[in-house]
């Protein structure tokens, strides 16, 4: 039997989805699946849901759950962790102080000032998280699906000996996204895609084994298709290769998209992948998912907790199984470079194909990335390297520098604004940034 360890099993969609997929393999359908979270309701609520999940399926797992993180911890052989360190009323921050002076952010959960301040507020207790692990299950892998993921994995990676890598699925969800696009069946799919996390590239896409790029390219005439995906669709068109993150993460990332009003009325506001995509949008609906989980998860237990019991498209399942001894699987994961992409920085987190079997995480080569992609990657890692330097060793200053040389932020303000700004939103994440002895910059 083996442990399965849930770090922020309050998020119960994810949570439940996740362990649904797990209980599917034979070698996994027995083990202790053991859910832990800082808040006892939601902890209550998740253990509900995955026990009479487990019952539905037959298995004979253990399904346990605590609101302490050693004894969770304790005996592991794989964790996987969804925490978020501040809820949305300390997210909302991050959005709206850069609003404040001028920097139009959509999402703000993965990069730019917004992205920056979340690591901040979140690299104290992964690492706290990892050093557990350390002492408690050395051998574990930890597969993180939390962001902003190239900054939390960046560091973990280079303070802990634990095997460490992150998970986001932007990269098979876009790859049958285009599949859709081309009338593939998404089966007949095969690719490589590598860069860093948000910013990956499809550098190629085959269809039974034929470059699919110029079908990709022919789509971009369909009104419909292009209206799909705006920021990404253009960023495809004149760059000549498919970023994986959406539209609304892409249009954040970059000087193209979100630096003037007229633009972004023209990308950021209209599209079907929108939805319609913008902050306010984003945080009434974190907002009311905060108010009305409770009656919503109990209406779903009235209705006898409906869900497929058909394995889902995450990587994790397929992952721990092959870790501990089944099938081996490759996944697109956030690991350290290593010259795996020979023109990015040795020791940035890149996200690139991964072999994974017993015990075993193996780092696939990939080469050169093209120019231009190369030069977007470097930036962002860049900017991401200053951000993990800042909060590893509480230099505030660092924070700035990194905030300064972010693509929006530098497109919309002077480097004085943007001084002013970061102080603000230093002083206003006081409570959750421990490692700065000066918050001054």
């Amino acid at each position: 039997m083996s442990k399965i360890t849930f770090i922020g099993a309050g998020s119960l969609g994810f949570t439940r989805g996740l362990v649904r997929d797990i209980l599917t393999y034979p070698l996994l359908n027995d083990s202790t699946i053991t859910l832990m979270d800082i808040d006892p309701e939601r902890l209550e609520f998740s253990r509900r849901s995955v026990q009479g999940l487990a019952d539905r399926m037959g298995v004979k797992a253990k399904i346990e759950a605590t609101l302490d993180r050693k004894v969770a911890l304790k005996g592991a052989d794989a964790v996987l962790c969804t925490i978020l360190n501040g809820g949305v009323q300390v997210w909302r921050h991050d959005i709206e102080i850069p609003k404040k002076y001028g920097v139009d952010i959509n999402i703000g959960d993965t990069r730019g000032p917004a992205g920056i301040f979340r690591a901040l507020r979140t690299i104290p207790v992964m690492l706290d998280i990892c050093r557990d692990m350390e002492k408690l299950c050395p051998n574990a892998i930890l597969l993180n699906y939390t962001n902003p993921m190239a900054m939390l994995c960046r560091a973990m990676q280079q303070k802990s000996s634990i095997k460490v890598t992150g998970l986001c699925h932007s990269v098979q969800g876009t790859a049958k996204m285009l599949a859709r696009w081309i009338g593939a069946d998404y089966k007949d799919i095969d690719y490589t895609c590598a860069g860093i996390n948000h910013q990956a590239f499809y550098l190629d896409y085959k269809w039974k084994g034929k470059d699919a790029y110029p079908l990709l390219r022919k789509a971009m005439a369909n009104k419909k298709i292009y209206n799909e995906e705006l920021v990404r669709n253009e960023m495809f068109i004149h760059l000549g290769l498919y970023v994986t993150e959406s539209s609304g993460h892409n249009s954040e990332y970059n000087w193209w998209f979100r630096k003037r009003p007229d633009l972004i009325k023209k990308y950021c506001k209209t599209g079907t992948g929108w939805n319609p995509g913008h902050y306010a949008y984003i945080l009434n609906r974190y907002l009311e998912t905060e108010k009305n989980w409770k009656k919503e998860t109990n209406e779903w237990f009235k209705k006898g907790m409906p869900m497929s019991l058909e394995r889902g498209h995450e990587y994790a399942a397929a992952i721990i199984n092959a870790y501990l001894g089944g099938d081996s699987f490759q996944f697109n994961g956030n690991v350290p470079n290593n010259g795996a992409i020979t023109n990015l920085p040795n020791d940035i987190c890149v996200e690139v194909p991964v072999q994974v079997r017993r015990n075993t995480l193996q780092t696939i080569h990939v080469g050169a990335l093209p120019p231009q992609i190369a030069a977007l990657n470097n930036i962002t890692a860049a900017v991401e390297e200053m951000a993990v330097s800042g909060a590893l060793t509480g230099d505030a200053n660092m924070v700035f520098q990194a905030c300064l040389f972010d693509p929006l932020t530098a497109s919309v303000l002077s480097m004085a604004e943007i001084r002013k700004m970061v102080q603000e939103m230093l002083l206003k994440n006081k409570a959750y940034l421990p490692q700065f002895k000066s918050l001054k910059v």
